[in-house]
């Protein structure tokens, strides 16, 4: 079970502040692109979404893209927002986390990975040694490939809330899980 339980669960990224993660120890932000960062069907992203990369821009918190896709796909949807990306990161597998690690060259401890997704996110980064955190997807619809994880995943949320319930939580106050 401990390979699927996010260190953390919060409803979306933008719940996250640069005060919260510095508290945590985090300098880094690997982030799912879709339906984490931005709705998979938009790729212009949100105000919201702009506004929270800028305070985390202010506050030196690098946000850094982890994504299955390839990288034309990635840089189109990142094309506005300049962000730093590592595509075909063959989650669950720790190859694209570990490749982003070593980009940033910070110790794995002061990174975290957001994701919408327990078989690929949560999976990958658990592997990877790197504290998780699990978001609500941004839409309920997902790419046709997202959804058979999501099939898969509706039994693996019955598991951990047996466990433990797993409650979203507006930010990263008092919500550690493992």
């Amino acid at each position: 079970m401990a390979i699927i339980t996010p260190t953390y669960a919060v409803k979306a990224i933008y719940g996250l502040t640069p005060e919260q993660l510095r508290h945590h120890g985090v300098r880094a932000i690997l982030t799912d692109l879709d339906n984490t960062l931005i709705a998979w069907n938009n790729p212009d992203g949100t105000p919201e979404l702009r506004q929270w990369l800028n305070r985390m821009h202010d506050a030196g918190i690098i946000v850094m893209v982890v994504s299955n896709n390839n990288a034309d796909r990635v840089a189109r949807a990142l094309a506005k927002l300049d962000l730093p990306f590592v595509s075909r990161a063959l989650k669950p597998l720790p190859v694209g986390i570990n490749r982003a690690v070593r980009k940033l060259h910070l110790p794995k401890k002061a990174v975290v990975m957001v994701g919408d997704q327990l078989l690929t996110d949560v999976v990958a980064s658990n592997v990877a040694g790197v504290r998780s955190i699990l978001v609500q997807p941004l839409i309920e619809t997902d790419a046709w490939n997202t959804r058979i994880n999501r099939f898969f995943e509706h039994f693996l949320f019955k598991l951990l809330n047996h466990r433990q319930p797993l409650t979203y939580q507006e930010d990263l106050h008092g919500n550690k899980r493992n």
